[in-house]
């Protein structure tokens, strides 16, 4: 099996199959550009210990049918959408991370192409935050109120329709 040397942000060597590095679409069409070459692929925009659980969760999904290219995904999206409860157990225990931690995973999923990560990280947050007040959410994730009284107000009577949903 052919092996591919990724760099981590902070310098870090990852050797990885290439099946293994191929589910992310962003590597899939570097290693296809360039192929045979052994040249070590930088990513800095990944930090190390950020691309080691990427690494775990491509080599785990490594037999998932391969991702669509972006001319089939709209058709491969509306006949698998899921609902965002619907996540297996190797996923939620691997996305069990603190919110820095699991927003670098989102953050590594995009710039990465890695579409069904991206989508158990986003499922993640929004199970985190279903149901919760815009109050509770805030101080969940620090988010600083900069509306003043007056506009919070002015913003719920505009959008009391969606409070009714």
């Amino acid at each position: 099996m052919s092996q591919v040397t990724l760099i981590s942000q902070d310098g870090l060597s990852f050797s990885v199959e290439k099946i293994v590095a191929e589910r992310s679409l962003l590597l899939k069409n570097m290693l296809d550009d360039v192929g045979d070459e052994d040249s070590p692929i930088p990513l800095p925009n990944v930090t190390g210990n950020i691309l080691q659980k990427i690494i775990d969760y491509c080599t785990h999904h490594k037999s998932d049918p391969p991702t669509p290219s972006d001319d089939d995904r709209e058709n491969f999206e509306s006949s698998t959408r899921k609902r965002s409860d619907d996540i297996d157990l190797w996923d939620s225990e691997f996305i069990k991370v603190n919110n820095d931690e699991l927003f670098e995973i989102i953050l590594a999923a995009n710039y990465l192409d890695i579409k069904a990560l991206l989508d158990l990280g986003c499922k993640t947050v929004a199970n985190m935050i279903k149901g919760k007040s815009p109050e509770a959410i805030r101080e969940m994730f620090n988010i600083e109120n900069d509306f003043t009284p007056e506009e919070e107000e002015q913003i719920k009577r505009e959008n009391e329709w969606a409070a009714d949903a």
